[in-house]
């Protein structure tokens, strides 16, 4: 059984915690310590004593956040939801991994116990119901299947796992949410309700979007899902006057923004970035296996020496630059020479990169998602552009102060308030001793006359 409620103590994603839980049916007595293992995949492993299965629970389930603590219950969920959020965990567990294919977990019950379980874990491997149904063997006859996202009913690098379902012969199928790519919305349900298997559509769907946001975003529109993220001062500020930057967010932050770049396709930066702050961009979380997004550079000129240490060609994983046609050619074939791609796209009427050219390539080279570190003329263009999908902001409690301190959002900013990007969906979390201020832009804002460019 889950634990009904208890009390967490955790780090996501940096090690360990012990967490204390106390059975409903046991309120009275003392708690029970149990191991709890947290990682970037956004899932709390609980192990109920020895002998025990280990139970997967999202960390988005752990709320609030707060001093390294967590209050966490289960009570109030019914049966199908709590197979349905066990799903959910495993399909997380797959972030990062998959891309371009969605992140999908799967867990088949039957007589209210699981007996079988997965997730996709690359794409072109078996899919998370595969897995599953190879676990169950014949107990998946009858049984019910639980899935984030709707299975599939076509051929692509792997085949439908509708006719894998049907031929397990299993009875009941729940999905979280159907299936956005155009070539599955929808058939997938309709496959197995004209094969006699029951379908129910809907358990924990916020969440089921949520995780897989960034493959709707690619599948649906062709580019990638971006997100800008950046740390600030509570004064707004990125940096002193001076340009001293390190460190504004805490430990705890900074850690998150690696477990962060462990899940994104590409990063992408502005050359004035590179240039004050000559970073790595690469992913650092110590005893974990890491996944080294694509490093993108704006540079449309060639202004960014090239040796850079992004450059080097000693880091794991690949770097770009997104230049335009007044690049130097001499500059290009050094960049070349060191391993770096340099992706020659339109310019705009100031002679600076597309952002939304930019996003078109990236999309056709199954980018799903992209995360915006900096700096502050970057993220401006982005926002002017309406093409910023999700914001992370990281507010330091401190105050830096000054009319020539750096701002997170540079430019002119938006004349009207009726302008400005907005914000719906709004969470607020405690990261050490930092605040975490996330949501979503609010689309159908009245557009500046301005033309959106990236930064040179």
């Amino acid at each position: 059984m889950y634990p009904k409620g208890g009390l967490l103590t955790f780090r996501a994603g940096c090690g360990s915690a012990r967490a204390y839980s106390r059975p409903a049916v046991k309120a009275r007595e003392p708690f029970r310590p149990t191991r709890c293992k947290s990682g970037a995949d956004g899932i709390v492993r609980m192990e109920e004593g020895r002998g025990r299965a280990a139970h997967l629970l999202p960390a988005a389930q752990i709320l609030p956040r707060r001093y390294g603590f967590g209050v966490f219950s289960m009570a109030a969920e019914t049966k199908h939801e709590r197979w349905m959020r066990l799903a959910l965990a495993l399909a997380a567990r797959g972030r990062g991994r998959t891309s371009p294919n969605p992140v999908v977990g799967a867990v088949i019950v039957r007589d209210g116990e699981v007996v079988g379980e997965g997730y996709h874990e690359r794409a072109g491997t078996p899919h998370a119901e595969i897995h599953a149904l190879h676990m169950a063997g014949e107990r998946a006859r009858g049984a019910v299947l639980y899935v984030n996202l709707e299975p599939c009913c076509h051929f692509g690098r792997t085949p439908p796992c509708t006719e894998a379902i049907l031929a397990a012969g299993i009875a009941e199928v729940h999905m979280a949410m159907l299936d956005p790519n155009p070539r599955v919305n929808g058939r997938g349900r309709a496959r197995l309700e004209e094969a006699g298997v029951r379908t129910i559509v809907g358990e924990l769907e916020e969440e089921a979007r949520e995780l897989n946001e960034a493959f709707t975003t690619y599948i649906t529109i062709g580019r990638p899902f971006v997100i800008a993220k950046f740390a600030a001062s509570l004064d707004g500020k990125i940096a002193t006057r001076t340009g001293h930057s390190r460190w504004i967010s805490g430990e705890e932050a900074r850690c998150r923004v690696h477990e962060l770049r462990d899940t994104v396709d590409a990063i992408l930066v502005g050359a004035d970035t590179v240039i004050a702050d000559d970073p790595l961009l690469t992913t650092r979380l110590p005893g974990r296996e890491c996944r080294h997004p694509l490093r993108i550079v704006a540079d449309s000129r060639g202004r960014v020496p090239t040796e850079a240490r992004i450059f080097e060609p000693a880091l794991p994983g690949r770097t770009l630059v997104a230049a335009t046609p007044a690049f130097p050619s001499e500059r290009r074939a050094a960049l070349e020479a060191r391993g770096v791609e340099v992706l020659v796209l339109p310019a705009d009427p100031q002679g600076r990169v597309d952002p939304v050219a930019l996003l078109e390539t990236l999309g056709r080279r199954e980018v799903t998602s992209l995360l915006l570190e900096g700096g502050g003329t970057l993220l401006e263009a982005f926002f002017r552009a309406g093409l910023v999908d999700k914001v992370l902001a990281f507010i330091a409690p401190l105050i830096i102060g000054g009319r020539e301190s750096p701002t997170a959002v540079a430019g002119e900013g938006f004349a009207r308030l009726e302008e400005a990007v907005r914000l719906e969906r709004v969470r607020v979390e405690r990261v050490g001793e930092d605040i975490l201020v996330s949501g979503y832009p609010r689309r159908g804002r009245k557009a500046p006359e301005e033309t959106p460019c990236l930064p040179d």
